[in-house]
């Protein structure tokens, strides 16, 4: 099984993310994070689980309570995170990291 690395800005999204909801409802964030590790363990598990991007190489996985979506691409030796991004932002503002 390879392992996950995620970029540091996409654990960024995901820490604003978590901060964002928490400060909505107690709990909340954390019931954010807790699908986002479920995510992680089936893209671990089966890296083509998500669905090709229209970027070579890339794949997303939508998560399914929250608006966001884990973009990712297997490489050799591991499962590169790119982003965790909000559904509704600037599409493919993240391209710059594939090659991070």
């Amino acid at each position: 099984m390879k392992y996950i690395v995620i970029h540091t800005e996409a654990r960024k999204e995901l820490d604003g993310a978590i901060a964002y909801y928490e400060a909505q409802n107690i709990g909340l964030g954390l019931d954010l994070l807790t699908e986002v590790e479920e995510a992680l363990r089936k893209i671990q598990l089966n890296p083509n689980v998500g669905t090709p991007y229209k970027i070579e190489g890339v794949r997303r996985y939508v998560i399914q309570r929250f608006p966001y979506v884990i973009f990712y691409a297997e490489l050799e030796e591991l499962i590169w995170i790119i982003a965790i991004a909000h559904g509704k932002r600037k599409p493919d503002y993240w391209k710059r990291r594939q090659t991070e």
